[in-house]
């Protein structure tokens, strides 16, 4: 019997149950549907992360004070109490000499604040920036102007502000700009509103209030070094390519290290990360957790493998004297074992593609429950699955066919 002739009467077989064939693919179809949409759903946060990651500024390092270690306990107080970052540490990171690869260097003073607005009071992240904060930062505006060099020059008491902002303070006037707004009982007036953000790997950044650096150091966080140059939390570094950003990173180390009189053997007091390692990391754990997830969702492949197998041996059961019949009449031991695992094959590849087809819909349902993702049904998933589903079947046939093609006819042709 050829394998054509095989598939025709495994066929044929199947459809003479179809009941409990779909019953015995429903494992399989379960198992590869969350397969497929866990792997579509982690595809698509991991582009989303690295949108979103990318969206911070191109080719930037991050440098702040203290260590990760010391961060947990006391970064502020490592900040404010030792040397910490301050505005002579960011003008010495653009010496052309010392750190050629440094193409510009951004300054940011982090704090919170009493936010007031005829009387509605929120706290609020308050951010002194630099005027060229939002070219590095990728940060656009909806109404108004940015912070410029006039407003950092003249320590101007005036206020880009988030859109969760504008929804807190203003909730009947979407584009506040020339109102006025209180930090800390210090008047400000809005020049600014910007786009929408969403969170980053520091902040909600749709919560902040941007004033000039000069002025949050000066009036609102004012705070000094040893050697009497103002305070700042974190300094962004951009380099002048993606491919020179580990070069920038090391001569960043470097000045810091010589302006910090940090000796060879200790540790630095300050921390460069770069916007791959930040994405580096985001992606390991986001490795982990869809990978527990698919073999949690693997678990269910399983017990339909081992429902295709426990069914194709109640077939055996029943369809004895069938086997002992076609032996009888020539049948090889191979051409019975053939059919049996086409059959479970069969039921196993079905099951896959009903399951690539319930993975689509799951998928299609998290593109319209989370808008920001756009979850796609990959080749890739769909080859895996059907693969995988198949070797399932097949794994799990071959001792019910091995069993089948086994059976002595005689015996088979004397079963009751």
């Amino acid at each position: 019997m050829n394998l054509f002739e095989s598939g025709r009467v495994a066929l044929g077989a199947l459809s003479a149950n179809k009941l409990r064939a779909v019953l015995t693919m429903l494992g399989i179809i379960i198992g590869v549907g969350a397969v497929v949409t866990l792997m579509s759903a982690g595809s698509a946060v991991e582009a989303y992360i690295t949108n979103q990651f990318r969206s911070i500024g191109s080719n930037l390092l991050f440098v702040a004070p203290g260590t990760f270690d010391s961060q947990r306990g006391g970064a502020a107080s490592a900040a404010i109490g030792g040397k910490g970052l301050t505005n002579g540490d960011a003008a010495a990171l653009l010496d052309p000499l010392l750190a050629p690869d440094v193409l510009a260097v951004g300054l940011e003073l982090t704090g919170a604040a009493v936010v007031d607005y005829r009387g509605e009071s929120r706290i609020l992240s308050i951010s002194g920036v630099g005027p060229n904060y939002d070219d590095l930062r990728n940060a656009e505006l909806s109404a108004g102007r940015f912070l410029d060099e006039g407003d950092q020059v003249a320590e101007s008491r005036v206020a880009v502000i988030g859109p969760l902002v504008v929804d807190e303070l203003f909730p009947e006037n979407a584009l506040p700009i020339g109102e006025q707004i209180r930090l800390d009982d210090i008047a400000f007036r809005v020049v600014g509103v910007l786009e929408s953000r969403g969170g980053s790997a520091f902040a909600n950044e749709d919560n902040i209030v941007y004033i000039p650096l000069s002025t949050a150091q000066t009036r609102v966080f004012p705070s000094r070094g040893s050697r009497g140059d103002f305070h700042i939390s974190l300094i962004y570094v951009q380099a002048i390519t993606e491919d020179r950003t580990a070069a920038a990173e090391e001569q960043i180390t470097a000045i810091l290290r010589q302006r910090h009189a940090i000796q060879l053997d200790d540790d630095e007091d300050f921390t460069v990360i770069s916007q791959a390692e930040i994405l580096a990391s985001a992606a390991d754990v986001l490795n982990v957790v869809t990978i527990f997830l698919g073999a949690i969702a693997a678990i269910s492949l399983l017990v339909g493998g081992i429902g295709i197998m426990n069914i194709m041996l109640v077939s055996v059961t029943e369809r004895t004297r069938e086997i002992g019949l076609r032996k009888a009449v020539g049948a090889r031991r191979r051409d019975i074992l053939l059919q049996f695992l086409l059959e479970s094959v069969v039921l196993a590849v079905a099951g896959g593609l009903l399951g690539v087809g319930l993975g689509g819909l799951g998928t299609w349902g998290i593109g319209q429950a989370a808008s920001d993702l756009a979850p796609n049904l990959s080749l890739q998933a769909v080859l895996l699955a059907t693969s995988f589903s198949g070797l399932v079947g097949l794994f799990f046939g071959i001792y019910p066919a091995t069993r089948a093609a086994s059976l002595n006819p005689i015996d088979a042709l004397r079963y009751e």
